[in-house]
């Protein structure tokens, strides 16, 4: 189709411009103007026809990624993948039970079991902010693809009883209270919005610049005291959480 039936000189009177293209493209390729398979003009050509700069476009194009609607390539431009956006899976949280569920089907691959600082560690558990922690990196893994990038910090009165080969579980708390027989009274959780750095990216096999969501929990033992701070990064086009509040 002539691409000039979607690419046109856009007001930002109308909204944010990358949000305006991505709107265009993302109608055009689901009302079928841009069948599947279709190769997209570079992003030269579409910023001349927006009459945008190259930045505004690849923030339009990392938006229709997320979507799973189009796949950038590495010098090349952007094909048609999808003529439905994908939604992300809807994940509650209102229980460690739901902590839990969110986690059938996916697999944890452990980067490496080590010693940091972390100055959110030592707030949390309490401890001089000079303190090493028996650190746990890791990936989910969903179907072999990466969904999340985490990071375990353990006080060390706890962390120090367990190896790399106690965590044999995707949802690392239920390998601690099995392994240290430690029982765990709920958990406080924290969400955030960011965005995928050039570490982040090629971790999750992700876009730079594209949207996380950041989740801080920090689990809690018999006695409420921190047994555990987590702190996960998710990839937005794959994870969204919801919550369920009861009227007091």
């Amino acid at each position: 189709m002539p691409f000039a039936r979607v690419t046109r000189t856009l007001d930002r009177a109308d909204g944010k411009l990358y949000r305006q293209i991505a709107e265009r493209l993302r109608g055009a390729i689901t009302d079928g103007q841009l069948p599947v398979g279709t190769e997209l003009p570079t992003e030269a050509a579409l910023a001349e026809g927006f009459g945008v700069s190259l930045i505004t476009v690849r923030h339009a194009l990392r938006e229709l990624e997320a979507e799973g609607l189009v796949a950038k390539r590495p010098a090349k431009p952007a094909t048609v993948a999808s003529a439905e956006p994908r939604g992300p899976a809807v994940r509650p949280m209102n229980s460690l039970d739901d902590i839990v569920a969110a986690t059938v089907g996916a697999a944890l691959e452990i980067s490496d079991w080590h010693t940091a600082g972390s100055s959110a560690a030592a707030r949390i558990f309490g401890l001089d902010p000079a303190t090493l922690f028996p650190c746990l990196r890791g990936r989910v893994m969903r179907d072999g693809a990466p969904m999340s990038d985490v990071t375990i910090f353990f006080p060390p009165a706890i962390g120090q009883r367990l190896t790399r080969r106690d965590f044999d579980d995707v949802v690392v708390f239920r390998s601690v209270q099995r392994h240290l027989g430690l029982r765990l009274s709920g958990a406080r959780v924290t969400v955030r919005a960011d965005l995928a750095d050039a570490a982040l990216a090629r971790r999750l096999d992700y876009s730079v610049g594209a949207a996380v969501l950041v989740s801080e929990i920090v689990y809690l033992d018999e006695a409420g005291q921190p047994a555990e701070y987590t702190v996960a990064r998710h990839r937005g086009d794959a994870y969204s959480l919801s919550y369920a509040f009861a009227a007091t």
